[in-house]
């Protein structure tokens, strides 16, 4: 019988964790569920630490190798491979709340259905502290862009879709010579489709490690802009508030100065927005390039 739920983990060099998410689905109270590895062209010993798990068969591992994407590259793997009815991602440095599966699966059949994309969850830290702020009491449901801009709610929180959704959208882009997309794109595609079930429940234990993308948005942003770029003006036109299409604007502005592009107001899909966020995207821009801080956000 096929699994309701495929946990993904996209990974790359983290043998040295990896073992902490595997103890944590060891530990669930419910089975039914893959754990799906997306190895991102690791050069250390996590396949030889795979196949031990998978002899070991204490769950059921699905183990995945490919060339080196980055992070996007290996969502955009797992999205093509797995076929069950639900899909969360856990990162390859957090592991899961011992009866995370459980709670996920049991909410999802007493309220899930099509008119939803699937539940948000909270993340805390390994000492149990909620990331951020809890999700409103008083929703059933919301978009993740709502819970952002409307309901003002902050941190990390623990996505788990539907499928047929993830599978349904355009993958990530991948640019040659970059390694990083933001993980947004999609969900901001799937919250035009319809909103999460709200379960105020922590489903997962994250750990920001400085060798991690949400330790070092900064030298990401640097690195890939054709990949913010992209998102930019997709999380532009499609923002709830204009607040929130002003501040992707200042941000399309600087990712098309660090690649030279002088034509990225007539290429924006909100020219007018653009224009008036111009002189910030310039000061953010030399912000970017000046700062010795490693991140301005936690994830994106």
């Amino acid at each position: 019988m096929k699994p309701t739920l495929t946990i993904f983990t996209p990974t790359y060099n983290r043998a040295y964790t990896l073992h902490l998410c595997y103890e944590s689905l060891k530990r669930q109270t419910c089975n039914d569920f893959v754990w799906l590895i997306i190895d991102d062209g690791s050069t250390d010993d996590t396949s030889e630490l795979v196949a031990g798990w998978i002899s070991e068969g204490a769950i059921k591992i699905l183990y995945y190798f490919q060339e080196n994407q980055g992070m996007h590259g290996a969502h955009n793997t797992a999205y093509e491979l797995l076929d069950t009815e639900l899909n969360v991602c856990i990162d390859s440095d957090d592991y899961m709340a011992d009866n995370a599966v459980d709670k996920i699966i049991s909410f999802w059949k007493k309220h899930g259905n099509v008119g939803y994309a699937g539940i948000i969850g909270l993340d805390a830290t390994t000492d149990g502290n909620v990331i951020g702020t809890r999700l409103p009491d008083q929703l059933v449901s919301s978009t993740l862009s709502h819970l952002h801009a409307k309901h003002k709610v902050k941190g990390d929180k623990k996505l788990i879709y539907r499928s047929e959704l993830t599978r349904k959208t355009p993958p990530y882009p991948i640019f040659p010579g970059e390694k990083y997309c933001p993980l947004s794109y999609k969900y901001i595609l799937i919250d035009q489709e319809c909103p999460l079930l709200i379960m105020n429940e922590v489903l997962c234990h994250v750990e920001y490690l400085v060798d991690g993308s949400s330790m070092n948005i900064i030298k990401q942003y640097i690195k890939n802009p054709r990949g913010f770029l992209f998102f930019r003006k997709v999380a532009m036109k499609l923002a709830p508030t204009y607040k929130d299409k002003l501040r992707e604007a200042i941000h399309y502005v600087s990712t098309n100065l660090m690649i030279n592009n002088s034509k990225f107001i007539v290429e924006s899909p909100c020219k007018w927005t653009t224009l008036i966020a111009t002189p910030f995207g310039v000061l953010l821009y030399f912000y970017i390039r000046n700062t010795s801080r490693a991140t301005v956000m936690k994830r994106n």
